[in-house]
C-alpha cells in the first residue's frame, strides 16, 4: 500500500465501495486529513488524477468516465470497469 495518505484512502474508500459505486473525492481527504480536509482538496485532484493516469481508478463526471488530464469540475472517484 502507498505512503500517501490520500492514495491510501482513495484506494480503500473505492475497493470497500465496490464495483459500479463511487466516491466523492472529500470522502478520501475526510479520513486522510479530519481536522483540514477542505484544504487538502487540491492535492486529492492530483493525486486521483495519477491513479487514473496509471488505470488503479476511474475519475468520473456527470456518472461518465472522463479523461484524467482534461476535465473540470465536480467529479466522483470509481473502480475501473472490469475490476472487483
Amino acid at each position: 500500500m502507498s505512503e500517501d495518505p490520500i492514495e491510501t484512502a482513495i484506494l480503500r474508500l473505492v475497493d470497500a465501495r465496490g464495483p459500479g459505486k463511487s466516491i466523492c473525492p472529500s470522502e478520501a481527504a475526510r479520513e486522510a486529513f479530519p481536522e483540514d480536509w477542505q484544504t487538502r482538496m487540491k492535492a486529492v485532484r492530483a493525486v486521483a488524477v495519477g491513479l487514473a493516469r496509471k488505470g488503479r481508478i476511474t475519475i468520473l463526471r456527470k456518472g461518465r468516465p472522463v479523461d484524467p488530464n482534461d476535465f473540470k469540475g465536480v467529479y466522483r472517484l470509481t473502480l475501473p470497469e472490469g475490476d472487483g
